[in-house]
């Protein structure tokens, strides 16, 4: 009995170490054996923006070298809307962007090896709202002159020698002209009418 139940504790231990070990395995292997992937991006996949950013930013899950990073950001219209080459900084690679780029559908496109000689390639894209410039505003209503309103002593003076009080004393003048000649011709023709009848 002793016998067995050694043989059977001996088989139960190997039953057990072998699962263990590979279990460590498992869990060292895989981590080592494991492909490098973008983990975040800025802007994100299918982002809608108001502005065109100054850069694109893609952190990966490891290191990248600067040799082999590759990124490029095509417009709407086909064309490239970098503003410099990559810049690659531990996880993380950037590309400048030009900001007057225009609005509408850009795609990112990447190939970059990691600095253990993992190779990642990928795309994706994101929209450029179009901002709503401001335009010429509408021209005012062209003011309309209107008199200024005058002080009394404005007033005063104006009556005193003003414009409008030269215009009066000309009507006047002009009146009082035609009065003594009317005076004139009347007391001529009473002179008359009196020399008539003394005769």
């Amino acid at each position: 009995m002793n016998i067995v139940d050694r043989r059977a504790a001996r088989t139960a231990a190997r039953g057990l170490v072998v699962p263990a070990a590979l279990a460590v395995l498992s869990a060292t292997v895989p981590q080592a054996a494991a492909h490098t992937e973008l983990d975040t991006s800025s802007p994100g996949t299918n982002a809608t923006l108001a502005g065109l950013p100054p850069r694109v930013t893609l952190t990966f899950s490891d290191a990248m070298t600067q040799k082999y990073a590759k990124v490029a950001v095509t417009g709407p219209d086909g064309t490239s809307a970098a503003a410099g080459d990559p810049r690659v900084e531990g996880r993380s690679v950037t590309l400048p962007l030009d900001t007057g780029s225009p609005a509408g559908r850009y795609t990112v496109g990447y190939r970059v090896v990691s600095a253990d000689g993992h190779p990642v390639s990928g795309s994706y894209t994101f929209d450029v709202k179009a901002t709503n410039s401001a335009g010429p505003s509408p021209r005012a209503a062209e003011p309309v002159d209107t008199p200024t309103p005058r002080t009394p002593g404005e007033a005063e003076a104006d009556g005193a020698g003003g414009e409008s009080t030269g215009n009066g004393a000309v009507v006047l003048v002009g009146g009082g002209a035609a009065a003594l000649i009317v005076a004139a011709v009347g007391a001529y023709v009473v002179r008359r009418r009196r020399a008539g009848h003394v005769d």
